[in-house]
């Protein structure tokens, strides 16, 4: 059964993206289908995967829209075999306001992800893992990704205010899960961004390994140029430099999330860790 999981967290800067891109590349190495739907006006996602999201090339506004099926916007990543992204553009930007009075204007993207595995089921064709970049809010873009999806990730940093408005993402995604999508399931917790010069990261990973528990994956990212750098090249790290010690973190952060079963995922993280955010 596909794996649909939402990468999520309304603050920006937190590795989300490079997270999505980069666990799907590891994902699409270790010989799985992978489709990264790229939900963020920002087209970060797409770039890092080398796939042509200029203005005027059919994207997830177009599905979100009902101007495209959405097997028609899916572009294969030219580096990694086994692994292809929906593009997002400038457009999506507009896409909230848009849909703001549409009918389901919740369950577009479910709509859309759901037919296109049907579709592939009816082709003989498997898709293991589709990843969805949710853009750093919690608009109605994010919110197409957390009803379309059966599992979030969350992507924290190792950083500062590092739990700082999770409690609120943590209420929304309580939300999803009560109205919009009762199989929805916070399944895996990955830290980003370590440097384990700074005694304040060691302390970041202490909070969220003693408030998170077992969601939490074993394997915390470090800060990396390469993985920087990465994107500037249309690439993930895991092709731009395999060696570099963020492309090995990714590797691992990828094994450990696949390792997970996706149906017997931890539900929402309940109310009695939002004190986390007081916490650092």
């Amino acid at each position: 059964m596909t794996r649909v999981i939402a990468v999520a967290n309304q603050k920006g800067g937190v590795g989300k993206t490079t997270t999505t891109v980069n666990i799907a590349a590891a994902l699409a190495l270790s010989g799985k289908s992978v489709l990264v739907v790229d939900l963020d006006p920002q087209g970060n996602a797409s770039t890092a995967l080398g796939i042509e999201h200029a203005e005027g090339t059919p994207n997830v506004y177009d599905v979100l829209t009902g101007e495209h099926p959405f097997d028609t916007i899916i572009q294969e990543c030219p580096d990694i075999s086994g692994l292809s992204g929906a593009p997002a553009t400038i457009d999506l930007a507009g896409a909230e306001i848009e849909l703001v009075a549409g009918d389901g204007r919740e369950y577009r993207l479910r709509q859309a992800i759901d037919g296109y595995l049907a579709t592939l089921d009816a082709r003989g064709a498997t898709c293991d893992y589709v990843l969805i970049d949710c853009p750093p809010s919690l608009g109605l873009l994010t919110l197409n990704g957390l009803v379309a999806a059966r599992e979030v990730l969350l992507p924290i940093q190792c950083e500062y205010y590092a739990l700082e408005g999770l409690s609120q993402l943590l209420r929304t995604l309580d939300m999803v899960s009560s109205h919009l999508n009762p199989d929805l399931r916070v399944s895996a917790i990955v830290l980003t961004m370590y440097d384990g010069r700074t005694r304040l990261a060691s302390q970041v990973v202490h909070e969220v390994r003693t408030h998170f528990g077992e969601r939490v994956l074993d394997t915390v990212v470090p800060r990396s140029v390469r993985v920087s750098e990465a994107p500037s090249y249309g690439q993930t790290v895991l092709t731009y430099d395999a060696n570099s010690p963020g492309s090995l973190a990714y590797r691992e952060v990828a094994e450990q999330l696949d390792a997970i079963d996706g149906q017997l995922g931890n539900s929402t993280i309940g109310h009695a860790d939002h004190d986390a955010n007081n916490s650092i």
